[in-house]
């Protein structure tokens, strides 16, 4: 599993800096207030991190990448709000805390294309949940899955997170259905008024479930009371889902 270095963060965290209203919603709604702290897993730059504690909810917040882990504690620092961070990858997830929930937002799982990975994961997250133990994730099947295209797809994206500043990403996206994977080859450039100040080089995986195939794979990890719920960030770009289960 791949992390966003400092440019890949500074893109995604311009692009999506935070969490819509029906997404924060809807994790409030789901995720239990009175029993313990919460842990988002794969939080990246606190997109629904800090949202949900500005919400009033006890949330912990974990990633691999230090890049938008340092994106969080700014976000944290702008909204006066204060929480625990760690930097660790969830497949060998090793907390000093335990949590009454747990959820992967934005369809983060996926990253984790190698199956024994994402089997790991959910066997280290349910590892850290006491009662009620629930685990909420959000997953997508992508529209390529159906109808893959006969090419890797080219997409060219500009933000600009301050003032003289932009940073471009061109991506080359491949579908291969067989193996249930999508490839992501990525070029940041960041340009400081109009010169090229900085580039980085991105590649990541993803794979995808169907709603059948993730009830099978958190009963395999062990979870109970699997249901499938409609997604908590619906997008047009193919179908999405949540799974609700218990540790």
């Amino acid at each position: 599993m791949s992390a966003h270095g400092i440019l890949g963060a500074l893109f995604h965290d311009a692009e999506e800096p935070r969490a819509s209203d029906l997404e924060v919603a809807w994790y409030s709604a789901h995720l239990p207030r009175m029993d313990g702290p919460v842990l988002d897993v794969m939080a990246g730059s606190g997109r629904l991190l800090v949202p949900l504690l500005e919400a009033g909810l006890r949330i912990h917040g974990v990633d691999l990448s230090e890049a938008m882990l340092a994106t969080c504690r700014k976000r944290l620092e702008a909204s006066g709000v204060e929480t625990e961070l760690f930097r660790q990858n969830v497949t060998a997830l090793n907390l000093p805390f335990r949590y009454a929930a747990a959820f992967v937002a934005g369809g983060s799982f996926q990253l984790l294309s190698d199956s024994t990975a994402a089997l790991d994961a959910l066997l280290r997250i349910r590892a850290h949940l006491i009662e009620p133990g629930v685990l909420l994730l959000d997953l997508f099947v992508p529209g390529g899955a159906e109808h893959p295209p006969g090419a890797a797809v080219v997409e060219v994206r500009t933000v600009a997170p301050v003032e003289g500043c932009r940073i471009g990403l061109r991506s080359e996206t491949v579908f291969d259905v067989d193996l249930r994977r999508i490839d992501v080859t990525s070029r940041y450039e960041r340009r400081d008024r109009h010169t090229i100040t900085a580039r980085e080089d991105e590649t990541l995986a993803l794979t995808w479930y169907t709603e059948d195939e993730a009830l099978t794979l958190l009963a395999d990890a062990g979870y109970r009371d699997i249901r499938i719920e409609p997604a908590a960030r619906p997008r047009d770009d193919g179908r999405h889902f949540a799974v609700t289960a218990r540790a």
